[in-house]
């Protein structure tokens, strides 16, 4: 699938792509709602009716990824929800086989992430996955999330890499598309981001299922 001659940057999306999207998936769809209803004394069912609106409006928006933003909007402390379940924090499956290759190899590999600070603290701490990159790059940092083309820009200037002899690795679509928009050539979805759900059908890029599809000649 790649032809890492080709490659001299490595960039790699966390949560999806690195980690088991089944954590975010639980904690806003499942965790929060029971939260936010215990606070308010209303039902969960009725809880998940206003929050869905409220999260969808959000959805490609820094805001969105903002521990800060959501804490103040909701009256909760997300980031200590997150650490209460902490435990299901899990790395997806040959995730760390993969980045042992790619750290030893020539490539540059940086993590970039929509991750808030907090919460990709927390995951780093969890997973110790930091260990494997040349830098962490957050898009709070950088003021715009990876949706954004703004944000490619500035990553480039930031961290220079040549857009021919760059891959990135990504569960989401809508960020694949803005790098793709930016020119990054080498383009691969995740397409089992959350285990616990069904693998889903991916056309508009190649993608993998297990990191070893990749591991070929790296």
């Amino acid at each position: 699938m790649i032809d890492w001659n080709k490659i001299d940057t490595v960039l790699l999306d966390m949560d999806g792509t690195l980690l088991d999207l089944n954590f975010d998936n639980h904690f806003w769809q499942e965790f929060v709602p029971l939260k936010f209803a215990e606070k308010q004394g209303i039902a969960i069912a009725e809880a998940k009716q206003l929050l869905a609106p409220r999260f969808k409006s959000m959805e490609g928006k820094l805001e969105w990824y903002c521990l800060d933003y959501w804490s103040e909007a909701l009256e909760l402390n997300i980031a200590g929800l997150k650490a209460e379940i902490a435990g299901l924090i899990a790395v997806l499956p040959h995730v760390v086989e993969f980045l042992e290759k790619v750290h030893q190899s020539r490539h540059k590999v940086l993590l970039v992430t929509n991750a808030h600070k907090d919460s990709l603290g927390l995951k780093m701490e969890k997973t110790c996955l930091h260990r494997f990159f040349d830098d962490i790059i957050s898009s709070h940092t950088l003021g715009f999330p990876k949706e954004h083309a703004e944000f490619w820009h500035r990553l480039q200037r930031q961290q220079p890499f040549e857009k021919h002899n760059t891959l990135l690795i990504d569960d989401s679509l809508a960020v694949l598309n803005a790098a793709r928009q930016f020119g990054i050539e080498h383009l691969i979805s995740v397409s089992r981001p959350d285990t616990q759900r069904p693998k889903k059908e991916i056309t508009d890029f190649p993608a993998i299922e297990d990191f070893r599809e990749l591991m070929a000649g790296l």
